[in-house]
């Protein structure tokens, strides 16, 4: 253990202690609400689900007041053999964690069980904000891209070959650390019409148009629209508009003709639009000694690619309980009493909360076990159900404060290490909160991420509480130089 130079308890943020400690203390209560029983035994009982949730929070607050007594610079100096000894965790557990409901993500010691990927958030957060601290004047070269990549997708592949794919997911939080930090739009955009782009030809992948499917003919739509204008963005001029408004023209004309009086796809027209955009990208690219013309014809390229790789993908990678849970998602399917009871339950117990709720431990759809997992994946139905839209609603405000205060610390952080790191946190919480209520409320596929601080489970209490006092230590630190 390390001295610390001056009394850390004075350089803590004290607002985002009393944030984390009011969260805990909230999440413990809705547990309690989520796991009551009638002839439950004694509340503090370890072997019960209230009783083992407090065990967790002391264990949890043990492991902060340790984190806060290390030295200012420990995560700095040892990021990247925190970083390694965790990916070496994950890779144990691929091989030696029993299944459990289908997945191989825990590790069992006797009464305790361990879910390594909770804290191979915060091990993946510390290297990647090591490897930008070093390389921020250089980052986006193609090797150093690559190279935090690598750091980013090396655990997700783990968490995946342990058939956890909602856990594996939440490392796209990171694309938000980088866009940041100086990475350019085109991947966040990439990113955002990736997303866009699959539910769009899933949705639409049974409806036809003429002779041409309408899922692919949206997209394609899309993808020559969003390249021109980019390319109109980058280059201003006369040229550029008309090049780009005959391109279109002759899209529109070709798909009017080809619509009237034929029976092709027309989605193959516009690829061949598409491509001469491409050639005219790559012209102007070597004309001008600009790769931000390439950049977009590699959009346009990648794009249509993707877009002809979304069915295979979803009938032959995804697994069949996977495909079921987005088809019922995207309202392809009603399996009210199976892929989508959850979520229907879910719903009901929200909707019936009201206003005001029926009261803590009045709720009838929980506490008759209506919803499954109703205390760790889909805990937020609890506190609809019990404390209503108003309870609800500071629900969402409580993480709200919590993501802006963290934002607000990383910004007043003097290196790019303390900035990025505290960017991924509130990255991470960020896309745990909207994946989570979006589940829950049918907005999104099931894909089983905990609501932090609330959802029941040690690895998830402990996993958030570090990611979170590390950076609270980091902070505490910069005071101290």
């Amino acid at each position: 253990m390390y001295n610390r130079k001056t009394n850390v308890w004075q350089s803590l943020d004290w607002p985002l202690v009393g944030l984390y400690v009011l969260m805990v203390a909230a999440g413990w209560f809705v547990i309690y609400g989520a796991s009551y029983e009638f002839d439950s035994g004694s509340l503090f009982n370890p072997a019960g689900r209230m009783g083992s949730q407090l065990v967790w929070i002391g264990i949890a607050f043990c492991a902060a007041f340790v984190v806060l007594m290390l030295d200012k610079d420990f995560f700095e100096t040892l990021a990247y053999p925190v970083y390694g000894l965790v990916f070496l965790l994950l890779i144990l557990t691929v091989f030696i964690a029993p299944d459990i409901k289908g997945s191989r993500s825990w590790l069992i010691f006797g009464p305790i069980h361990l879910q390594p990927a909770e804290f191979a958030k915060f091990a993946t957060a510390l290297a990647v904000a090591k490897f930008l601290d070093g390389h921020h004047q250089r980052l986006f070269t193609f090797r150093n891209f690559m190279t935090v990549a690598g750091l980013v997708l090396a655990p997700m592949l783990c968490i995946l070959l342990q058939r956890e794919a909602g856990s594996a997911l939440v490392y796209f939080a990171f694309i938000l650390v980088l866009y940041r930090e100086g990475m350019s739009g085109f991947v966040l955009l990439t990113s955002v019409c990736a997303v866009v782009f699959s539910v769009i030809v899933l949705r639409f992948g049974d409806r036809m148009t003429g002779a041409t499917p309408t899922g692919e003919l949206i997209v394609s739509v899309m993808i020559l629209v969003i390249t021109c204008l980019a390319t109109l963005f980058i280059r201003k001029d006369r040229t550029t508009a008309r090049v780009l408004s005959g391109l279109l023209l002759l899209a529109s004309l070709a798909g009017g003709l080809a619509l009237r009086y034929t029976q092709i796809n027309y989605v193959w027209v516009i690829m061949g639009v598409i491509g001469l955009m491409v050639g005219y990208l790559l012209v102007l690219s070597l004309k001008n000694l600009a790769k931000r013309y390439a950049l977009v014809a590699l959009f346009a390229v990648l794009s249509t690619v993707f877009l002809f790789s979304v069915d295979y993908v979803f009938d032959h990678v995804l697994e069949p309980h996977q495909q079921t849970r987005i088809r019922v998602s995207l309202g392809l399917e009603n399996d009210p009493g199976g892929a989508s009871y959850n979520v229907n339950q879910s719903k009901i117990a929200i909707g019936s909360g009201g206003l005001t709720g029926k009261g803590f431990l009045n709720g009838t759809q929980t506490k008759l076990k209506y919803v499954p997992e109703q205390d760790t994946d889909f805990i937020f139905c609890t506190v609809g159900e019990e404390f209503g839209f108003l309870g609800s609603l500071a629900l969402l405000a409580l993480f709200g404060t919590l993501i802006i205060r963290l934002i607000s610390l990383a910004e007043r952080q003097d290196t790019v290490f303390g900035r990025a790191y505290g960017y991924a946190v509130a990255s991470i919480f960020f896309f745990h909160l909207a994946i989570n209520i979006g589940m829950v409320t049918g907005l999104t596929p099931v894909i089983g991420i905990p609501l932090p601080f609330f959802s029941y489970g040690g690895s998830s209490l402990l996993g958030f509480t570090l990611l979170l006092v590390i950076f609270l230590q980091i902070d505490a630190g910069r005071k101290e130089k």
